[in-house]
């Protein structure tokens, strides 16, 4: 890895190529668990990525060998009024929502636990890479709470309602293999997640983010409407896509039998 471009509390790296951002939480001594430092720490290392036009993808991962993030510091949460409560969760939810608008994707790598807003940042990941041995779930229920971060809306939408309903009402863990069979996880690896993470996004990273972005943009803004209305977004972004200078790039270098040198324009 090269040098973080900044140290503290979220630290971004880069891959031995270059081509991927690893942005690691980085308080192991806590299991990387989320305080008001680290969510402005990591809405500020997001913007940094966001700005960064070589970067292909993003890795989101956590520093040590236990955890990716044990969640929220509960420790916060003591004697915290109702107005201030509904504040924090409007900050995680607005620090999550950067990584859906970033024009790259986006994998969790989950190195070990991921418990609570732990759970809800990975759920917020475009993609989500697991070591065999992770765990996960949304224990808020048995602090009387309930998921602030996303997760009563990002996890229906990925396994639907009566499962998700049962993880949030239950709060237990599940397991990398239990999680893969409900369609949460892309990949499960034995070891070295980050690189495992490094490797899957090279399956896209060559790909025009212009057509990438365009097609994530398609199946979120048709996951929310009736079918009708999704053929008519899938038409209006299919439109837009071809016309871009990489559509022209990718069907001459199809013709003419070569590889196509994509600049995302």
């Amino acid at each position: 890895m090269q040098d973080s471009m900044e140290a503290g509390v979220a630290v971004v790296e880069r891959d031995n190529q270059g081509s991927c951002a690893i942005l690691r939480l980085n308080r192991p001594e806590v299991l990387n668990a989320l305080n008001a430092e680290v969510l402005h720490a990591l809405g500020e290392a997001l913007d940094a990525v966001a700005k960064d036009e070589a970067v292909r993808a993003l890795i989101v991962t956590g520093a040590g060998p236990k955890a990716f993030c044990a969640g929220a510091d509960i420790k916060e949460f003591l004697a915290q009024s109702p107005i201030a409560m509904k504040e924090r969760s409007e900050l995680g939810q607005s620090t999550f929502a950067k990584l859906g608008r970033l024009r790259i994707p986006s994998i969790a790598a989950m190195n070990g636990f991921a418990f609570g807003g732990g759970f809800e940042l990975a759920l917020a990941c475009t993609f989500r890479v697991a070591l065999a041995t992770a765990k996960m779930g949304l224990p808020e229920v048995k602090l009387g709470l309930l998921p602030g971060f996303g997760g009563t809306q990002r996890l229906p939408r990925l396994i639907g309602e009566a499962r998700a309903l049962e993880l949030i009402m239950s709060g237990r863990f599940i397991d990398a293999a239990e999680a893969d069979k409900f369609g949460l996880i892309n990949r499960v690896v034995s070891d070295d997640v980050v690189a495992a993470a490094v490797a899957f996004a090279g399956e896209f990273t060559g790909f025009s983010l212009s057509s990438q972005s365009l097609a994530r943009a398609a199946v979120e803004r048709g996951a929310s409407v009736a079918l009708d209305e999704g053929l008519r977004i899938e038409a209006e972004l299919f439109g837009l896509v071809a016309s871009t200078d990489d559509a022209a790039e990718g069907c001459a270098a199809f013709v003419e039998k070569r590889a196509a040198v994509f600049k995302d324009r």
